[in-house]
Parts: C-alpha cells; structure tokens; sequence
C-alpha cells in the first residue's frame, strides 16, 4: 500500500464520519425544532390576548412582528433542515426515522396553506395548518422515539427494526417515493399559481398604462 492509498482511505473515512455525524446531528436536534415549531404555532391564542392587553399601539405591533418572525423562522428551519430525509442515499444508508419524509412532506404542506390562505385571520386555514403540522411532527417523534432512541430496550426490538430506515427498506423506498410526488404536487402547484397570477395581472397593468394621460402610442 502507497502512501497515497493511506491518505485516500483516510480522506474517505473522515468525509464518510463526518457526513454520519451531521446527519446524525440533525436527526437529534429535529424533535426540538418540531416542539419549538408547534409552540410557537399554538401560542397565537396567548399572543392574541396579550396584545388586547398592550395599550400602547408600538408595543402591540413589536409583540406581534416579534412572534410571527419567529414563528414563521421556527417553520422554516425545521424545513430546511427535514430536506435531507428526502435523499435517497441518507435514508437507506443512515439510521433515520422511517417515516421522516412524511413528515417534511406535511411540513411542506402546512406551508403551502400558509402561503395561499390567511392562517392568521381565518380560522379554519389556522386548523387546517394545526392539525397538518401535528400530522407531520407525530410522523417524526413516533419513529424517533421507538426506534432510533430505544435501541437498548429489548422488547421494543421488533418495534425498532420496523421504524428504522436502514433496516426496513421495503417500506423505506415507497415512502421516500410517496414523499417526492407529494413534494413535485405541491412544488408544481405553487409554480403555476405564480405564473398564472403574473400573468393575469399583465393585461391589467398594461391596460393600466395604456390609460395614462398623455401617453404616446
């Protein structure tokens, strides 16, 4: 074996540890962001009454700002953070949550109501967006719980292979794959909401500036 093998097989090594390590990382760290994530989505209530109690209109405005940024920051996060479970080399290869993908997917979907409909004034998108982000976080802790966590628990053992990833392939690959067309949907959905919102209001802007006085043809 040449030098170059050893710093090769040691590179690889240490590439493969760290990328194990981070994504290990975040697997932990997601169940705090989801709690996180619903309290601040189920606080809106406390924040509401508080407001009412705030006589200065300043104050009222900075809680309320304050709250949506992190709030809305909590859900972003735990987003971003949640794509990894969609690649495929990760979830076969790592020890993750069997149905983590499911729950970015639900995450993603939560979000998309937030983004077309009010969730703040009407309260049936702020239900709708509740009950989607307890769907997607009890995908998340469920598995996380029983079976990454509890490793060391005998009786649990059957429970545990079912609920990891790497060792239950045969449900690991379907549901990675239910996550992605999931994801394309809504993707495609929110693209063609924007390019046929754009261009309705082409005609009305140019109709628009075709009706300036003293505009030039």
């Amino acid at each position: 074996m040449t030098p170059d093998d050893v710093t090769s097989a040691i590179t690889t090594a240490l590439q493969q540890g760290g990328q194990q390590f981070v994504v290990a990382t975040i697997a932990a760290f997601m169940p705090g962001l989801w709690a996180l994530a619903l309290i601040f989505h189920l606080s809106r209530p406390y924040m509401l009454r508080t407001i009412r109690k705030l006589s200065l209109r300043f104050g009222a405005d900075v809680w309320w700002l304050s709250y949506v940024l992190l709030r809305d920051a909590a859900l972003l996060i735990t987003f971003v953070l949640g794509l990894i479970f969609l690649m495929p080399n990760l979830i076969m290869t790592s020890n993750l949550p069997l149905t983590a993908p499911l729950s970015t997917l639900f995450l993603f979907l939560a979000l998309y109501f937030k983004l077309t409909r009010d969730a703040d004034d009407d309260f049936g998108a702020y239900r709708l967006v509740t009950v989607l982000l307890v769907i997607g976080a009890s995908f998340y802790f469920v598995p996380q719980t029983l079976a990454i966590e509890s490793t060391s628990q005998g009786y649990l053992a059957g429970l545990a292979n079912f609920l990891d990833s790497t060792k239950n392939q045969a449900w690991a690959g379907p549901i990675l794959v239910i996550a992605l067309v999931g994801f394309a949907a809504i993707a495609g959905r929110i693209f063609l909401r924007v390019v046929l919102g754009a261009s309705s209001r082409l005609p009305a802007a140019a109709a628009g500036s075709a009706n300036v006085p003293g505009r030039t043809r």
